[in-house]
């Protein structure tokens, strides 16, 4: 299972329906809000970790 770098949910890599290419890797998002938000600044996305609020 692969991590959406915003929101911090697991997602299946071979089911997801939303992801981005960013400097040659594969990014993985549960929702089009969270690739969205990924697409607007990928930079920033890539780079940190997301923390996932319970």
């Amino acid at each position: 299972m692969a991590q959406d770098q915003v929101c911090g949910c697991e997602v299946d890599e071979t089911a997801a329906q939303f992801k981005s290419e960013f400097e040659g890797r594969t990014y993985y998002f549960c929702t089009a809000g969270c690739k969205a938000k990924f697409d607007s600044d990928p930079s920033r996305w890539a780079r940190e970790p997301a923390i996932r609020s319970v």
